[in-house]
């Protein structure tokens, strides 16, 4: 198995069926981050993590049902989801392609249908860019929004747990398990900052479009300094994945695989100034995103600047991943959907919100859902 770290016989009925990244902890099922160096002293969680409160209440009352563990890139920690120790989850879409990551499992249990939602991780872009990669929608939530304890941390100060689902109403389902009492809501989304990045000119016009057909005003956003933004949440995210994993590089480096041991060697360098200064420019970031969002009801671009690349091109990932990191150093929630683009692959929108503004985020994607839904009908 690929998808699956741990999968679960499901009798077929009504349940929503749910799969959960195995990053976060169900009771009396070891978590191994798919990390034969995590596994080899895992033992089975006592409790389920917090964030599964809602499932399993769900489950009790048989509107839910488990359905397992998903793999994902390993410790969290990259974007292609490619995984040499537990196998790489294959992409309903194309086999030939990466899954993305590190949600790689989530995003492919739901392409495929084999879940009807499943939860990720998203730390610099974990729920998003797997679901750009496959074809569905994801959702990073607000910091802070979803409890992570029972997470197993990559990077504290900026994980966070979203849902993934082929669309925007099984994104509501999610969190209303994740958060009981959610949906959707709020005033419509009528202005639209549209961000400009140097994408592919497929994935430009997919996005355009699919924006032109919502009806909302879109007007140009410029984000200053983006790739110092981008180099203030690498820096964070790496300087906390060595805090959090660098006893695996140093005590078991040949259960690590290559990429992700070469990954925290160099997160190891990263020194207490850069971090600093990471720190300020995160507060500045928020303020600027914050300035900008009070201006336009969301901001939208291209969740990936290309298409997912074949799987002997996986490192090929880094050119395309965009800003996504740049949204976990501010904190904000980000939605990615599915649109046309006029070829084999879909396109993948990406909604930012200001912090909290999930159920509004979520009506704006069932408008551009429709939207987009018009034109491959075209």
């Amino acid at each position: 198995m690929t998808t699956w770290i741990l999968r679960h016989p499901v009798t077929p009925g009504p349940a929503l069926r749910v799969a959960v990244k195995d990053l976060i902890d169900v009771a009396e099922e070891p978590t191994t981050a798919a990390s034969r160096a995590v596994e080899a002293k895992a033992w089975p969680a006592t409790r389920d993590a917090a964030c599964l409160g809602g499932l399993r209440a769900a489950i009790d009352a048989g509107e839910a049902c488990y359905v397992g563990k998903t793999n994902l890139h390993e410790l969290a920690y990259g974007i292609s989801g490619v995984n040499p120790a537990f196998g790489t989850p294959v992409n309903p879409l194309d086999p030939r392609r990466v899954p993305g990551g590190s949600s790689s499992g989530s995003a492919a249990a739901v392409a495929a249908g084999e879940a009807d939602v499943a939860y990720g991780t998203d730390t610099g872009g974990s729920v998003r860019i797997p679901a750009a990669c496959c074809g569905i929608a994801g959702l990073k939530t607000t910091l802070g929004r979803i409890p992570v304890q029972g997470v197993r941390p990559l990077a504290p100060t900026l994980d966070t747990v979203g849902p993934l689902a082929r669309d925007v109403a099984g994104l509501a389902a999610g969190m209303a398990l994740l958060e009981p009492g959610f949906a959707p809501g709020g005033d419509p989304v009528r202005r639209v900052g549209r961000v400009r990045l140097p994408a592919d000119p497929a994935v430009d016009a997919a996005v355009d479009a699919a924006l032109a057909a919502t009806g909302w005003e879109v007007v140009e956003v410029d984000l200053d300094d983006l790739d110092g933004v981008l180099a203030a949440a690498m820096a964070i995210l790496d300087a906390e994945a060595w805090a959090v994993n660098g006893d695996l590089a140093v005590g078991a480096p040949a259960d690590l695989g290559a990429d992700v041991l070469a990954r925290l060697q160099a997160a190891s360098a990263t020194t207490a100034e850069a971090v600093a200064a990471a720190r300020r420019r995160r507060l500045a970031w928020i303020a600027t995103l914050g300035r900008h969002l009070g201006e336009v009801d969301v901001l939208a671009l291209p969740t990936l600047l290309g298409f997912p690349p074949l799987l002997e091109d996986a490192d090929s990932m880094a050119g395309i991943r965009g800003p996504a990191a740049a949204v976990n150093l501010a904190g904000f929630p980000a939605l990615a959907l599915p649109v046309p683009s006029g070829g084999p692959l879909p396109a993948s929108l990406q909604l930012v919100g200001p912090a909290g503004g999930e159920e509004r985020l979520l009506v704006a994607g069932a408008v551009a859902e429709e939207a987009a839904a018009s034109l491959a009908t075209r």
